[in-house]
């Protein structure tokens, strides 16, 4: 159940492009055409998937504090000689991402010359695709607990983004055919079908809620009852310290 909120939490709730507006110069750029915007949210599911999970093992094994304890006890949060190594993240989770990105780009232009072609500048830019760094500092936030969450979190953020994309996508192919005033065409109609649905994506936020709801009720519930139980146990106790005075006084 937890991988399994993970997975539509990051997809749905915390969608990259509608919840945080993140990787939004490939999202328009790449978006006029349906083929074009399968091909790069595939790439992005790749590297995604990839990159967080390695991203959580340099995380837990080597860049935060104590984190190479793994080497030598005195390296430990409790060490003599505690080293982090935290202000690294940055730069080690770009390389890892511009690994990954350069190794996508190698298999696309191998495999798809066409697809290569089509998304042109816009492949190599993954590795600065804000997503994509995104995910790893999200991860790195929440402290995702396990790899294999993170494997979870890093795939249900790429299909969220890829969702996001081949959505507008199809509604720029319709769209171009459509009668819009001059003054929006182009990116000023993106703009607003993309806030709209924004707007949309924010109706899924109770969608894994209503669990905790009723956890919170049936909490609420039974400290109410426990409250009332201590009364009558105080009430009794009166009770009985009064028919004790009574009998005291006879």
């Amino acid at each position: 159940m937890e991988h399994l909120e993970l997975f539509f939490k990051s997809i749905f709730i915390d969608n990259m492009v509608f919840a945080t507006f993140l990787g939004m110069c490939s999202y328009l750029a790449v978006s006029k055409k349906v083929t074009t915007a399968v091909g790069l949210g595939a790439a992005v599911i790749f590297v995604l998937a990839v990159t967080v999970p390695l991203n959580w093992l340099l995380d837990q094994y080597l860049l935060q504090e104590g984190a190479l304890a793994w080497l030598d006890p005195k390296y430990g949060v409790d060490g003599s000689e505690t080293i982090d190594l935290s202000f690294l993240s940055f730069i080690m989770f770009i390389a890892t991402i511009a690994t990954m990105v350069q190794l996508v780009e190698i298999v696309v232009e191998k495999f798809s010359p066409s697809l290569y072609n089509s998304l042109g500048i816009f492949l190599p830019l993954i590795a600065v695709n804000c997503a994509i760094l995104g995910g790893s500092l999200f991860m790195q936030s929440r402290e995702i607990p396990s790899l294999a969450l993170a494997l979870t979190y890093g795939v249900g953020s790429g299909i969220g983004w890829f969702l996001a994309i081949l959505a507008i996508a199809a509604i720029r192919e319709k769209i171009r055919y459509s009668s819009i005033p001059a003054p929006l065409r182009g990116l000023g109609i993106t703009f607003i079908v993309t806030g709209l649905m924004a707007i949309g994506f924010m109706s899924f936020g109770g969608m894994l809620t209503g669990g905790d709801e009723e956890a919170e009720e049936t909490t609420k519930t039974e400290a109410v009852k426990e409250v009332k139980v201590d009364e009558k146990a105080e009430e009794l106790k009166k009770k009985e310290l009064a028919n004790n005075t009574k009998e005291i006084q006879e």
